[in-house]
């Protein structure tokens, strides 16, 4: 976890303007540092920057195909951690390697603040951090001042500092893993937006609990959805039950164990069989571990409770929403009318 709160020595920043290369617009970069005297413009700088990541659970690692080494962004990181110095040299060369990748005809030019923190606080460890921030989109802002005894209304364009475009902040921990990353993109579900997570910083993501309880309650939820009705008769009310089933699981228990989710979930021996030579196929066609045994991360289970969707859907006429007993809703079939049909049982209407 993240503590925003504790983001409070902003040692170093410097400010490169980033453009669009295919467009032919500049790079422009700064010559040194900007000197932070006003207290109240670092804060509002540290709010701007770090705020977003306040909810991050998520974390990634720089990597390399090749060799971790030939990581670009690595390694003008380490460069800052090891040598505080070289901190404006390998923010340039952190600006021209984004300005190398701004090539979509899409991907807009904006400010590039480079960060160093001296101290901050993840995970309950105290370690320094260098973030990585880029704003491309402006706001117009009304500002009313007072002239010759009367009020006058203009304007101005600016950043709002309640909405950063894209981040990342690098830990200085685990180095020869990658370091630990945190990433944060308000454009990450458009395609052009790729270049900043798998072109600019390229990470993946890491094998941490999060990962872990994401990966397994995707194979869970595919397994149940894909794999059970294609070796018994099932239908679509005893897969919503066990997708219950399944996210009970995950909400109440802390550790996640093969053996246990198999029994407890699935119950019969030949689903347990299944269910367990169907993890191996995961793993192997998604190139993903799912330990026997791990720890839960509940952000995860948070963040993937969609993905347990119980819901029947009949038709375009109803969507019936099943949360309990399996045994209070019974599927038939009307001759007179050649339809399916379900029938709820319950005690009191609501």
């Amino acid at each position: 976890m993240i503590h925003v709160s504790e983001f409070k020595d902003l040692s170093q920043l410097t400010i490169h303007k980033v453009g669009n290369s295919s467009n032919e617009e500049p790079l422009i970069c700064s010559k040194a540092p900007l000197q932070l005297e006003d207290e109240t413009i670092s804060q509002l700088l540290v709010t701007y920057f770090i705020q977003p990541f306040a909810n991050a659970a998520e974390y990634f690692r720089f990597y390399h195909d090749a060799d971790i080494q030939l990581n670009e962004i690595f390694q003008y990181c380490r460069r800052i951690f090891t040598e505080q110095s070289d901190f404006q040299e390998q923010s340039v060369n952190i600006a021209k390697h984004l300005y190398k990748h701004s090539t979509h005809p899409k991907i807009k030019g904006g400010e590039l603040y480079i960060t160093y923190f001296s101290k901050c606080q993840v995970d309950g460890e105290e370690v320094e951090a260098i973030g990585i921030f880029k704003s491309e989109n402006r706001d117009t802002y009304l500002k009313v001042f007072l002239s010759d005894e009367n009020y006058q209304v203009n304007y101005e364009d600016g950043i709002n500092i309640n909405k950063l475009d894209k981040g990342c902040l690098v830990f200085n921990v685990e180095e020869e893993e990658g370091y630990k990353v945190s990433i944060v993109d308000s454009n990450s579900k458009q395609t052009e937006a790729v270049y900043w997570k798998d072109a600019f910083l390229q990470v993946q993501r890491r094998e941490d609990s999060y990962h872990q309880t994401e990966t397994a309650v995707n194979m869970c939820k595919q397994f149940i959805h894909n794999k059970l009705p294609t070796e018994y008769e099932m239908d679509r009310v005893d897969q919503v039950d066990l997708l219950n089933k399944s996210a009970a699981y995950f909400k109440e228990k802390e550790q996640f164990q093969l053996d246990d989710f198999a029994n407890e979930v699935l119950g019969h021996p030949d689903a347990i069989a299944s269910f367990k030579e169907y993890r191996n196929e995961y793993q192997q066609t998604y190139q993903q571990e799912i330990p026997d045994e791990f720890d839960i991360s509940a952000p995860a289970v948070k963040k993937q409770q969609k993905v347990f969707k119980s819901i029947l859907k009949l038709d375009r006429n109803f969507h019936v929403y099943i949360h309990g007993n399996r045994e209070m809703i019974e599927r038939g079939y009307d001759e007179t009318t050649s339809l399916h049909y379900y029938k709820l049982l319950f005690e009191n209407e609501s």
